[in-house]
């Protein structure tokens, strides 16, 4: 056997001792579970022979309890750079099966340099969490590992999209990780996330409480915000990880992978007017009119088990990736809470960040009243949905359906907050406060004096929804572009989003405004 023969076969070997991770057993047993291998999730999410890994060699830096002398393929996670619909992304994969995922020092200078690479080449950056947490024999070397993968976070934030999928155990400063980034994909059974599990609860607080209250993906996508999607499986994970992809450019210097149609359908679409209840005071479901309006009616709905209040998510119009924002009277009547403002503000945030247009619908009675919201911090939570709209310089296009009153109608993206075109259906109602409401205050005395108090409320209310919430009211002021029939709503979109797609608008210098916490 030559020379080069020998340096061959030892090559192969080690690579087949790397590549094998945690071992066969250990695979196995993962499959048994339904789970994916580290490498595996990789391979799924990758077009086939385009990943390339990084640091396959990279060996640990523990030196004390017994560590030293052990072999930790790949020091626990693999990293590197494959292709997605043609596009570029980099990737890590924490492997569970070697040292159950632990982040060491060398762990993480893998995981920061993946980073640093989807830094430099302006591409999406996806994590596969699935860590035991720090590891305890690194001491602190572990926990400055996580300061960096913090602080590389921060950097790619709004630079490069960031998509982490929760597909193990999440725990402790490990999670800051993935809420540093754009969006959390959670597995339903086979992942958990928290600060403190349920033993450091109850001995600390004394209070008894379960995993499935304080970790799941179910608590994080309905209770907590936490989680943007939840996911069945790693398979179905991967799948809403393309999907997202599909939506978002490369990094912030680029447009979104818009495919805009070579002639724009113009007509007037009928079916719209069958969504709009007959009876003003019963709820319009806003989804119904959402996938009147993607092209496909294909909408990929964002944080949809949180503040179901609010309706956020991308779709395409003509071609063009928007991101839609939208009341939904179904829920709290649409009344916006501080969920709902959280929720909308990061995702407008998101869409700027990215250069994706946003269209808001409009159908709100007003900032949702109480004594629980007051004391929580609705003014400031609210503020920061004030906040993402002023601070926007992408297209922005809304549409009043029904209700816009008050605070509320200022905040959903109004002419001004910056909204470049405002349209309204002949539904709408723009005023300070409902009609009734506004009755009572301004007809007091009348009313108090009138002989059938009730039904002359009626004919009032009905007098200053006609005079003064009249959509044609705040057209008459330059408030509302246009008045148009609901059937018009995607073609008037449409158009107004092929006229407004390359706007420019320059800002004060700034380092950064200061949005409400």
């Amino acid at each position: 056997m030559t020379l080069s023969a020998k340096l061959l076969e030892t090559l192969k070997t080690k690579r087949e001792a790397l590549i094998a991770g945690g071992g066969a057993d250990k695979l196995a047993a993962r499959h048994a579970k339904g789970l994916l291998g580290a490498r595996e999730r990789l391979a799924a999410l990758f077009q086939p022979e385009t990943f390339q890994e990084i640091g396959l060699h990279v060996r640990h830096a523990g030196e004390h309890f017994g560590i030293a002398e052990k072999e930790l393929p790949a020091d626990a996670v693999i990293v590197g750079t494959g292709l997605v619909g043609g596009r570029t992304v980099a990737a890590i994969s924490q492997d569970f099966m070697v040292s159950a995922g632990s982040l060491g020092l060398m762990h993480a200078r893998k995981i920061v340099k993946a980073m640093e690479l989807a830094l430099k080449l302006g591409v999406p950056m996806v994590a596969f969490k699935d860590s035991g947490g720090a590891r305890i024999q690194e001491g602190v070397a572990a926990l400055a590992g996580y300061g960096e993968v913090f602080y590389h976070n921060v950097l790619l934030s709004g630079v490069v999209p960031q998509i982490a999928v929760i597909a193990g155990p999440c725990a402790g400063g490990a999670s800051y990780s993935p809420a540093l980034m754009d969006f959390i994909i959670m597995i339903r059974r086979s992942a958990h996330m928290f600060i403190t599990g349920p033993e450091v609860i109850r001995a600390v607080t004394g209070r008894t409480t379960s995993m499935d209250e304080v970790g799941s993906a179910e608590m994080h996508s309905t209770v907590s915000g936490n989680v943007h999607f939840v996911a069945e499986n790693e398979a179905h994970a991967i799948e809403i990880t393309h999907r997202l992809l599909s939506y978002l450019p490369p990094n912030n210097a680029e447009d979104p992978p818009h495919h805009p149609t070579e002639s724009l359908d113009l007509s007037n679409d009928e079916g719209m007017n069958a969504v709009i209840p007959d009876d003003s005071s019963e709820a319009l479901d806003v989804k119904a009119v959402i996938h009147r309006l993607v092209d496909n009616g294909e909408f990929l709905e964002v944080h949809a088990g949180f503040a179901g209040n609010m309706v956020v998510g991308f779709g395409r119009l003509g071609g063009l990736v928007v991101g839609i924002v939208a009341n939904q009277p179904m829920e709290k009547a649409g009344a916006i809470d501080i969920d709902a403002s959280d929720k909308a503000a990061r995702f407008i945030r998101t869409c700027n960040a990215f250069n994706i247009p946003l269209i808001t619908l409009v159908d709100v009675p007003g900032f949702l009243p109480g004594f629980e919201q007051e004391r929580a911090g609705i003014i400031r939570h609210g503020a920061k949905l004030l906040f993402a709209y002023a601070s926007a310089t992408v297209p922005k296009l809304t549409v009043v359906l029904r209700k816009a009153y008050g605070g509320a109608y200022v905040a959903m993206c109004s002419q001004p907050m910056g909204a470049d075109f405002v349209y309204a259906w002949p539904t709408a109602e723009i005023a300070v406060m409902g009609a009734e409401g506004a009755v009572n205050i301004l007809y007091s005395k009348e009313l108090k004096g009138a002989e059938n108090a009730r039904a002359r409320a009626k004919e009032l209310a009905a007098e200053y929804r006609a005079e003064f919430a009249s959509p044609y009211m705040s057209a008459s002021k330059g408030f509302i572009t246009d008045v148009i029939e609901p059937g018009m709503t995607r073609a008037t979109l449409a158009l107004s989003l092929r006229k407004i797609l390359n706007k420019r608008e320059l800002r004060p210098a700034k380092k950064h405004g200061n949005i409400p916490l």
